[in-house]
C-alpha cells in the first residue's frame, strides 16, 4: 500500500513543482491531475511524458491513480459529462478517457478515476444510466487491453452517489478493469458510515481517495481530524477487510497552503494508520 497526495491541491503549481513537493512533503506517491494546468493529455507529447516519468522515478515516486474527474481544459469540474444531452459534449468525456488511459499505461499508472456519470440532466434515471453504460462500453477494450483499470466516483448530488446505487451499477458489467475509486468523505457526505460503504463495495475497490467532512456533511473536503469522520472505524475495517491497494489524500481545497495540508494530514493520520498496519 502507497500513500500519496493528489496534485489537485498544487494547481498553485506547475506539475514538475508540484510533484517535487509532494516529495519533499513525506509522501511516496502521488495521484496526477489529468486537467490543466497539470497533465492534460492534448497538451503533452511523448517527450514531455518521457520527461517526467524520469522525474518521477529520480524523486522515488509511485503514480497511484490518475485523475480524470475534472474538465477544466474544455468544461468545469463536472462537465463535459457522460450523459450530456449533447453527443458531442459526451464524446469529448469519452476521448479524454480514452486518451487517459494511454498516459496511465505509459507512466504506469494502475487506474484511473472518472465521474459518476455527471450532474442529472432533464431525463429520467434509467436514460441516464444506458448512456453511462454506454460510454463505458466504448473506453472498456482499451482498459482492458492496456491492462488499466477504470474506477468509478461516486460522489454527492452527481447520478451515482452512494454504496446502493454504486453496487447496482457496475454488477451489471463483467469487465475485471471496471472498480471504484471510494472517496471516503463522498460517503460521509449522503449519509453513510464510510466503514459500513466500505462492506458493499470492497471488492471493486482499486484506490482510496481519503480526508474529513465537517459534521453537518458539506462536500468541502477537510484535512483529516478537522472533521466528523471516524478514521479510527474506518482503518480498523480496512485492515479486516486486507485492503492493499493505495490511499490517497485529496485536499483540493487547500491550493495556498498545500504543503502545509498534507503535513498536517500525515500527522494526524500517521498514527491511526499505523495501527491498523497501513504505513505512511
Amino acid at each position: 500500500m502507497v500513500f500519496s497526495y493528489s496534485t489537485n491541491a498544487f494547481v498553485e503549481h506547475s506539475l514538475a513543482e508540484a510533484v517535487k513537493l509532494i516529495a519533499q512533503t513525506g509522501f511516496r506517491g502521488v495521484e496526477i491531475m489529468c486537467d490543466r494546468p497539470h497533465l492534460y493529455p492534448p497538451d503533452a507529447n511523448h517527450k514531455d511524458l518521457e520527461r517526467f516519468k524520469q522525474s518521477l522515478t529520480a524523486l522515488n515516486l509511485t503514480i497511484t491513480n490518475l485523475n480524470c474527474f475534472t474538465l477544466f481544459a474544455v468544461g468545469n469540474t463536472w462537465l463535459p459529462s457522460w450523459i450530456e444531452p449533447d453527443e458531442s459534449r459526451r464524446q469529448e468525456r469519452i476521448d479524454h478517457t480514452l486518451n487517459c488511459l494511454d498516459i496511465a499505461q505509459f507512466l504506469g499508472s494502475p487506474c484511473i478515476s472518472v465521474p459518476p456519470g455527471g450532474p442529472p440532466v432533464e431525463r429520467d434515471r434509467k436514460a441516464s444510466l444506458a448512456l453511462f453504460r454506454q460510454g463505458l462500453e466504448q473506453v472498456l477494450p482499451k482498459a482492458e487491453s492496456l491492462g488499466v483499470n477504470i474506477l468509478i466516483e461516486p460522489e454527492p448530488d452527481l447520478l451515482i452517489e452512494n454504496s446502493r446505487q454504486m453496487n447496482s451499477f457496475i454488477k451489471e458489467f463483467a469487465s475485471p478493469n471496471l472498480g471504484v475509486n471510494f472517496d471516503v468523505g463522498h460517503f460521509y457526505c449522503v449519509g453513510e458510515a464510510p466503514e459500513v460503504a466500505l462492506e458493499t463495495l470492497f471488492e471493486k475497490i482499486g484506490h482510496i481517495h481519503i480526508e474529513d467532512i465537517a459534521p453537518t456533511r458539506k462536500h468541502h473536503h477537510l484535512i483529516p481530524g478537522l472533521g466528523a469522520i471516524d478514521y479510527d472505524a474506518f482503518f480498523k475495517r480496512l485492515e479486516e477487510l486486507n485492503y492493499n491497494k493505495d490511499i490517497c489524500l485529496e485536499l483540493y481545497t487547500y491550493t495556498q497552503a498545500p504543503c502545509e495540508a498534507g503535513l498536517k494530514s500525515i500527522e494526524t493520520l500517521k498514527p491511526v494508520m499505523e495501527k491498523y498496519g497501513f504505513s505512511v
